[in-house]
């Protein structure tokens, strides 16, 4: 199971990396050839956008994957270890559910959207809205198999609620070490 999540952590690091390269090269030579030629790349700003969306929605399966959503762990983290995996458990089956909705919608509007194409570059609509299609399944997939992880004892759920210190907290903790460190 390592190899493969090496591959796929690969492949998406290099498809969020190409996204934004391609974006940047789009635009900036855009800017170039509109101030220095009077004349630019017609599709050029489409295509950016395009892009743009997807590199969003990869980057949400990304941060998904590494646990760097945001969240509000101030309950969560006084909570007892059995209540913070009936917590984990309904929010994340709150999320599976969100994300059966993202994939219905999505999953409609790319079967709409088919024979519509692109003013400018003339690809298929159904290109755009097909990322969440992609989306909704691997985050679904990894959200399952988190909770598996967890359910069935191979992973705390400590390492996946993110509790960490405020930054006053952090602060004070560390006055404190050096107050102590000092007197020394």
């Amino acid at each position: 199971m390592g190899k493969t999540q090496k591959i796929l952590n690969s492949v998406l690091n290099v498809a969020i990396a190409f996204s934004l390269a391609f974006m940047a090269i789009l635009v900036f030579g855009n800017v170039v050839l509109r101030y220095l030629f009077n004349s630019g790349i017609t599709w050029s700003e489409e295509m950016s956008r395009f892009l743009f969306v997807w590199m969003t929605f990869l980057g949400a399966i990304g941060a998904l994957k590494d646990n760097e959503h945001l969240g509000v762990d101030m309950f969560v983290k006084k909570l007892s270890p059995v209540l913070k995996k009936v917590v984990f458990v309904v929010t994340n089956g709150l999320v599976l559910y969100v994300l059966w909705l993202v994939l219905d919608g999505s999953w409609k509007m790319t079967l709409i959207n088919m024979e519509s194409m692109a003013p400018a570059t003339g690809l298929p609509l159904a290109y755009v809205y097909g990322i969440g299609i992609v989306m909704s399944i691997c985050m679904a997939i990894i959200i399952v198999f988190n909770l598996y992880r967890v359910l069935f004892g191979k992973r705390s759920v400590d390492e996946f609620v993110r509790a960490r210190e405020s930054e006053e907290e952090l602060l004070a903790s560390g006055q404190q070490q050096v107050a102590q460190g000092g007197g020394r």
